[in-house]
């Protein structure tokens, strides 16, 4: 995957693509980065990407010439049209979902912004996708594109040592994980579950099942909303309730 970054700041980036899986992406060839200062590509003697809004009001906003020319750079020799997406606020709320569905591109461009906002042409005709992180505002978009790349590049395959591991994440399944548990298996006397230890593989999976569940309804009942519920699912709710 080739993943192009459009920010003011690309030295936020260097510690970030430089470590851990997405360092361990990059070396297996899975993905590649390449993080563009779009000051560059300003057609103004101060590189000034920014200006006052039409109509007035606080701040500044970022220009379209910069990020249009960036973009087109970007893409001019290639067949296939990447997926453009805008770090913004007003964009849709990110979900593993929507990790997932990115993890099928070949190319994403991710456009960082700063200041008031982005002139509207940019969103009308370079970007594909608008993405939020979460219901808050930060003080530019690499904090958000580090996220979604990093949740993106760790579903590539061969990028991650255990080929189960992305799928057997929480929201993967549309719930929460189950808890986890290594060695001792008693520790200052608070024991790992029965279940673990038995060496019964069926009863292992159903107490994960189980607890998947469980802690999908403690911690985020919101979740359940979106699946239909089995009648062994339904039965351990009142299980849970009762508790």
């Amino acid at each position: 995957m080739k993943i192009d970054v459009l920010s003011l700041f690309p030295s936020m980036f260097e510690g970030v693509f430089g470590e851990s899986i997405l360092k361990k992406a990059n070396e297996k060839n899975a993905a590649a980065y390449n993080v563009v200062n779009f000051r560059e590509y300003a057609d103004n003697k101060h590189n000034q990407v920014d200006d006052y809004p039409y109509g007035g009001g606080a701040g500044m906003v970022l220009k379209p010439q910069p990020i249009f020319d960036a973009v087109e750079s970007l893409t001019k020799e290639q067949e296939t049209k990447p997926r453009v997406i805008l770090m913004c606020p007003q964009g849709e709320r990110y979900t593993q979902a929507k990790a997932e569905e990115l993890a099928k591109e070949e190319h994403l461009i991710f456009i960082c912004g700063h200041y008031e906002g982005y002139d509207e042409r940019i969103r009308e005709h370079i970007v594909t996708d608008e993405i939020s992180i979460g219901d808050y505002v930060l003080t530019g978009g690499e904090l958000g594109a580090m996220v979604v790349i990093d949740s993106v590049v760790r579903l590539l395959p061969g990028v991650l040592g255990n080929e189960d591991s992305p799928v057997l994440d929480s929201f993967s399944s549309g719930l929460l994980e189950h808890p986890h548990y290594t060695r001792p298996s008693d520790f200052r006397g608070m024991k790992v579950p029965h279940e673990l230890i038995s060496g019964n593989h069926k009863l292992i999976d159903e107490w994960r099942e189980k607890e998947s569940f469980r802690r999908t309804f403690m911690r985020r009942p919101d979740l359940l909303e979106q699946i239909e519920l089995s009648d062994k699912q339904k039965q351990w709710i009142e299980e849970f309730k009762k508790s």
